[in-house]
């Protein structure tokens, strides 16, 4: 029996697929859009590389992978019947974490969260139905707590159905969990909500730019339209990975939803902004919280235009809301059940943004080695839909 992954490509997908590789043994059934099965490994072997040198990332695609070449939003992932059957067979646990992050476009959030939602669940419930389900664990989003100043937000509290979400992706992950409560009422769950993730606590490398570029058009501005003493809730993505990873394998965690965040931890933007100076040699910012009004504005008037300028305002007016709200996450499940708290950001933010910005925020990924694919293609179990 397998574990069923989404999102295996994705930021945060790569660090549940190499945590389950390397501490645990189950077989994974992973999702992956892609034309062919070579296109397939390629996009994992992108994703990957992250944790693993080729030879080893060859030899779990090898022994404990095996890829189904599908779609998220399409009917049964758009797979054959008999491959949509071995899928359900061999699946006894779901992790779901693929998702649309476009915090602009409501279309795309509409699609990828709610409609393959429903594809999971649905998959899901033939699984329960057909041998019974271990568990199924979804990846929500601190932001399904809608619009919230000045607040510390446990688990319980964050659901309000009367409160106005930010974006999209806030509501659509918000209806995502009311559908996998429902819907899924007999099987066990658990819900993580991640923070803002933001690197790796243990290495300045990250394939996941967007924030990161938003920080860093922040960081080079002498003057902070911010209150220096609000706090926001960062997280690293190896903190992420592993609480959801070890949870998740567990037989019974203490509680149903958990809160992946730095919770009362966080630290504020003086604090961040002291250690980037310092770091970098630079004059640290002066902090204007009055200016907030003419930055927005400002901001949404650089988004529309074309360059550098209006990539940098269209992240910056995105993630604005979440730099402003001054809201952190409790976080004293998830620190108890994994037994330790997550990394500062100020411990490795100088790293993140040097490898962020030597690189011009994109990943050096390596292409995938000639000579490998007739290993692959030998695999029988790395075959998908259509082979």
């Amino acid at each position: 029996m397998a574990i069923f992954l989404t999102g295996a490509t994705g930021y945060l997908g790569s660090y549940l697929v190499a945590g389950l590789l390397t501490e645990h043994r189950d077989t994974l059934n992973l999702l992956v859009r892609a034309k062919t099965e070579q296109e397939a490994r390629e996009r994992l072997w992108t994703s990957l590389q992250l944790h693993f040198a080729f030879p080893e990332f060859l030899e779990f695609l090898n022994t404990r992978v095996r890829i189904f070449r599908g779609n998220l939003t399409s009917d049964l992932f758009g797979l054959s019947d008999d491959e949509y059957h071995a899928l359900v067979d061999s699946t006894d646990s779901l992790i779901h974490c693929a998702a649309s992050l476009n915090r602009k476009s409501e279309k795309q959030c509409l699609n990828v969260n709610l409609r393959g939602t429903l594809e999971v669940i649905q998959l899901a419930r033939c699984a329960q139905n057909r041998h019974g389900l271990r568990r199924y664990s979804h990846v929500s989003t601190v932001a399904v707590a809608g619009k919230r100043q000045n607040e510390i937000v446990t688990e319980d509290a964050a659901i309000d159905w009367s409160r106005s979400d930010y974006d999209p992706y806030a509501r659509t992950k918000k209806f995502c969990e009311h559908m996998a409560n429902q819907l899924l009422a007999d099987v066990p769950k658990t819900i993580f909500r991640p923070s803002i993730i933001l690197g790796d606590s243990r290495r300045g490398d990250t394939s996941q730019f967007d924030m990161v570029q938003a920080f860093h058009v922040l960081a080079q501005m002498p003057v902070l339209p911010l209150r220096p003493d609000d706090k926001i809730d960062i997280v690293p993505a190896n903190y992420v990975g592993k609480a959801i990873v070890s949870i998740h394998q567990k037989d019974a965690p203490a509680h149903g939803i958990y809160h992946l965040s730095s919770g009362t931890g966080s630290q504020t933007y003086h604090e961040l902004t002291d250690v980037l100076a310092q770091a970098g040699g630079r004059m640290r910012p002066t902090y204007s919280p009055w200016l907030g009004g003419t930055f927005s504005r400002t901001v949404n008037w650089a988004a529309n235009r074309t360059g550098a300028i209006g990539h940098g305002a269209s992240l910056l007016k995105v993630f604005w809301p979440y730099l402003d709200w001054n809201t952190v996450f409790d976080n004293s499940r998830v620190v108890a059940e994994l037994g330790e708290t997550p990394a500062k950001f100020s411990t490795y933010a100088h790293a993140l943004l040097k490898f962020s910005r030597e690189n011009k925020f994109r990943y050096p990924a390596k292409p995938w080695p000639s000579g490998a694919s007739a290993d692959v293609a030998a695999n029988p179990t790395a075959r998908g839909a259509g082979s």
